[in-house]
């Protein structure tokens, strides 16, 4: 032990000296607040400076701009060393560190401020705060003359709370954090940290147990997995190339404009050879002018924020505000959404806040209580997907993740979110048996804090961010999802249809023989058509798990498989609603997808899956140009049945239409039987153009058809058409004047 040689005191130490409890709590780390012990303090007349520097035997103190201001005192052979400097007030210090050989230098974080303010606990603790992702978490920052990264994490139950990496070791003695007492948060500024440095938070529980080391809930970069750190990292910079893009979204009407959504796995859409991922900058290179080409007007991704385990597809996350390291840095995917936006291609994200794993390193138990998460079991663990529940009726979790949804807005011009599992936060008894679940104040079984949340997530997103749209993934018959909140509704822009998709693919897996019994299975849909917003989603749920793949599910042998798909495809595509499909059921896959492998693009050297790819695309570019099939796709004076009960010929025709455009007739025969002269009431009288067959030889199929029109006329005060329908084929009319 060595002590500075100064006159004692009665208590055996100089008047400037540091009980040596305290230098021994500072050296153990547990002390209470090393804010008060370390860095330049006031005392007597003048100002004494303290460090904790492990392995240094020699220390200099400077200013910012190298002025030597004194040396300290080894107080402990630990690395504490103490001693008076030459200043006149409080500044932030510098050290230059010895031992033997070696010299070191390092900036002192205990001399500098908060960079909170008392307004950012105001609004905290409101639950208001709408810029926590520039606060939280790790953000470079130039603070009182030095450059470095501020750290701030919410931690309300810890006892200590240290930001630990590679910039200190990994030692929690090092960066002690400063506890805001009214909000939970504690911050620090880290000088000399610099980007890409690897970091987590070590939480001392409130019983004084050291937790696992945490990551940063508001971290927006992580290290690729296996490995669990978070990454500093700078503000993102990008040139944003999006005005007309984002203008054009932020002045329509969603509901009214052509929405075709291409649904993708980013991680197996393509690999390399060696069957690594693609980086952000190869998938724009291939899936951009692909999707382009393909004439979908939206990427919808399955999660892409941060998650340890590839077959959870992303849904499993333990870094909302960090897109995955599998495809590179952050500035990469929002490269990637300024060339689709440059191309008119709008970008979704698959978003999971219903949700989140038990992972050692994530929000379980995050300062050593249960913080992001319920504590009772009944209303904090989900049973399916043996993850935790987020606690909606906590204001700092709101706060999380509202601010979440507006961080992806607002930083990487995402065009929407598809929000997971809806269903599962609205109800408290989803998936439980009787006595499994908690039910609300009223005694009922309905999510009330889930609720609120939802619609406090819409009213935000949309006040902040008018061309943002917002879809659930609601799978009940929970009314008013779409509807405003104001009016009583969720707020969503849009909610799945996962009525369509069930009741059409369990009708196209039977036998045409048996359709003409199950024929209410496609016209029941058209009673709530419009009591929602609707897209019609045939998504990754349904070609996983033994599910097989679209072809697959199909009835009937191979030529009547590829017919029956392309008659459904067509038949969604007229059908009222938006459109989602999932990646490789564009050219009918035979294998169910897997995250682990490509998608099988060989089968595009194939006639039958190559005329499904020109079928998909001649969709798209028929439902954008014509506004009769899109313009109201949600508002019921856009569609009206022209054939709806020929059940024994399993036959369905509709009219679509827009206020002053040509109507749209659309014709399914779902047997294998070929039609001449089938009469279909038409609206007007004078020719219709065959504008899209699915017959068609180009597409695969026997190239029966109408020659490319039909002639409609009035007899006995009806007009119709008497018109050929191929065998398991949708036809699309249209007036020709």
């Amino acid at each position: 032990m060595s002590h500075s040689p100064a006159s004692k005191g009665k208590n055996g130490q100089t008047p400037s000296e540091l009980p040596l409890a305290e230098i021994e709590a500072i050296i153990s780390g547990s002390h209470a607040n090393p804010f008060a012990v370390l860095g330049p303090h006031k005392s007597g007349s003048g100002i004494i400076a303290r460090c904790f520097i492990p392995g240094a035997e020699n220390v200099t103190v400077t200013a910012l701009d190298g002025t030597v201001l004194g040396e300290l005192s080894l107080r402990h052979e630990a690395g504490f060393f103490e001693g008076p400097v030459t200043l006149t007030s409080l500044k932030p210090l510098r050290y230059r560190a010895r031992r033997g050989d070696a010299e070191w230098a390092l900036t002192d974080p205990y001399s500098f401020g908060p960079v909170l303010g008392p307004m950012d606990d105001y609004f905290v603790r409101e639950g208001s705060h709408l810029r926590l992702f520039d606060k939280m978490g790790a953000h470079p920052l130039k603070h009182e003359g030095a450059e470095g990264f501020h750290f701030a994490v919410w931690a309300p139950n810890a006892k200590r709370v240290s930001v630990v990496g590679d910039f200190n070791n990994w030692d929690g003695r090092r960066h002690v954090m400063r506890l805001r007492v009214d909000t939970g948060i504690w911050e620090i500024f880290a000088p000399d940290v610099l980007p890409g440095s690897t970091y987590k938070f070590e939480i001392i529980g409130k019983d004084g147990v050291a937790l696992p080391l945490k990551a940063d809930p508001y971290a927006r970069r992580a290290e690729l997995r296996p490995q669990t750190a978070s990454l500093t990292a700078p503000e993102l910079v990008q040139e944003w190339e999006d005005e007309a893009h984002r203008k054009f979204w932020a002045e329509c009407d969603h509901r009214r404009q052509p929405i075709s959504i291409y649904e993708v796995h980013a991680g197996s859409w393509r690999k390399r050879p060696d069957g690594t991922f693609l980086s952000w900058d190869e998938l724009a290179a291939e899936l951009i002018p692909y999707v382009a080409d393909m004439g979908f007007t939206h990427i919808e991704f399955l999660p892409i924020t941060e998650h340890p385990f590839d077959p959870s597809w992303g849904y499993q996350t333990t870094g909302l505000y960090a897109p995955t390291a599998r495809f590179g840095e952050p500035e990469g995917f929002a490269r990637f959404v300024n060339g689709c936006h440059k191309v008119g291609i709008g970008v979704i994200l698959d978003w999971v806040p219903a949700h989140f794993p038990t992972d050692a390193h994530g929000l379980r138990e995050f300062d050593g209580t249960a913080l992001y998460e319920h504590a009772d079991p009944r209303q904090g663990f989900h049973p399916d997907w043996n993850t935790a529940i987020y606690n909606f009726g906590r204001i700092e979790v709101l706060s999380y993740l509202i601010n979440n949804a507006l961080y992806w807005a607002e930083k990487f011009h995402l065009d929407g979110l598809r929000v997971d599992a809806v269903a599962s936060m609205l109800y408290l008894d989803y998936s439980r048996k009787e006595g499994e679940w908690v039910p609300n104040e009223y005694g009922g079984r309905e999510n009330l804090e889930a609720v609120r949340f939802l619609q406090k997530l819409n009213s935000a997103s949309y006040a902040s961010h008018a061309g943002l749209m917002t879809i659930a993934e609601e799978s009940t018959s929970w009314p008013k999802v779409s509807h405003p909140v104001h009016e009583g509704g969720l707020g969503f822009g849009f909610k799945w249809n996962m009525g369509f998709m069930h009741d059409t693919l369990s009708y196209l897996k039977r036998e045409p023989v048996h359709r003409k019994f199950h024929h209410n299975e496609l016209t029941f849909g058209l009673i709530y058509a419009y009591s929602e917003n609707f897209v019609l989603p045939l998504s990754h749920d349904e070609v996983v798990h033994g599910k097989g793949s679209l072809i697959a599910k199909m009835a009937g042998d191979d030529w009547q498989k590829f017919a029956n798909l392309r008659a459904y495809y067509a038949f969604m595509w007229g059908y009222p609603g938006k459109k989602l499909l999932f990646m490789g059921q564009e050219f009918a896959q035979w294998s169910e997808w897997s995250e682990a492998r490509s998608l099988d693009w060989n089968l595009l050297h194939y006639h039958p899956h190559e005329g499904v790819r020109r079928l998909v695309r001649d969709l798209n570019f028929t439902y954008r140009s014509k506004p009769a099939l899109h313009a109201r796709d949600c508002e019921g004076e856009g569609f009206e049945w022209l054939i709806a009960d020929d059940s024994d010929n399993s036959v369905y025709a509709w009219l679509r239409k827009a206020p002053g455009e040509k109507p749209v007739a659309v014709i399914t025969n779902f047997t294998p039987v070929y039609r001449e002269n089938y009469r279909v009431p038409l609206p007007k009288e004078g020719r219709w153009r065959e504008i899209l067959n699915t017959d068609a030889e180009i597409y695969g199929g026997s190239g029966k058809g109408n020659g490319g029109r039909v002639q409609a006329v009035s007899a006995g005060g009806t007009i119709n058409a008497d018109v050929t329908l191929p065998p398991l084929a949708t036809i699309i009319l249209e007036p020709e004047a």
